[in-house]
C-alpha cells in the first residue's frame, strides 16, 4: 500500500488561513463551526465535545507550533482532514510551552482505526521532517498555495 500523503487528504476548502480564536476551546469550536457550515458534519456539539475531551486527556500539540486535534466519531464515512492557521498562535498546552500555529484537525470513523493512525502519522512525519513546511504554510496567501507547499515538501521527503 502506498504511503498516505497529507496533500491528498486536504482540499482548498478545508484550509483556513486565519483563525480568529485565541483560546484552545474557542479554536476547536471555530474549526468545528466551519465544518458544519461546509456541511461536512451535522453533529457540531458532539464533535466539539469529543475533541475537547481528547485534549483534556493530553494535549495534541506535538511541539514546533503544530497541534493535531483529532477524534473518532460514529457516522463519519470518510476521514475529515482540515488545516487551520493561527498567525498569533494559541496556547495548546504544548510540551515545549510554545503556542501552536498550525492545526491539523482529523475526524475519522471508529470502524477504521488504522486509517486514523496512518493520517496522524503522515501529518506528524510531514511537520517533523520537512523543516520549512511550517514557515512556508504561514507565508502562503491562499489555500491552493498551502496545498502546493505540502505537496512539494512531501515529494522532497520521498526523494
Amino acid at each position: 500500500m502506498s504511503k498516505m500523503k497529507v496533500h491528498n487528504l486536504l482540499t482548498p476548502e478545508m484550509v483556513i488561513l486565519e483563525l480568529g480564536s485565541v483560546s484552545r476551546d474557542d479554536l476547536i469550536k471555530e474549526m468545528v463551526g466551519y465544518l458544519k457550515k461546509k456541511n461536512k458534519i451535522n453533529k457540531e456539539k458532539e464533535l466539539t465535545e469529543k475533541l475537547l475531551q481528547r485534549e483534556d486527556l493530553g494535549s495534541t500539540a506535538i511541539g514546533d507550533g503544530v497541534a493535531i486535534p483529532h477524534c473518532k466519531m460514529k457516522g463519519i464515512t470518510s476521514p475529515i482532514v482540515m488545516l487551520s492557521v493561527s498567525r498569533n498562535g494559541v496556547d495548546f498546552q504544548s510540551l515545549d510551552g510554545e503556542p501552536s500555529h498550525l492545526f491539523f484537525l482529523v475526524v475519522s470513523s471508529p470502524e477504521n482505526p488504522s486509517v486514523n493512525l496512518q493520517i496522524l502519522a503522515a501529518i506528524a512525519q510531514l511537520v517533523r521532517k520537512a523543516e520549512r513546511v511550517k514557515e512556508r504554510i504561514m507565508e502562503a496567501d491562499n489555500a491552493q498555495k498551502v496545498l502546493e507547499v505540502i505537496r512539494d515538501e512531501e515529494e522532497y521527503l520521498d526523494e
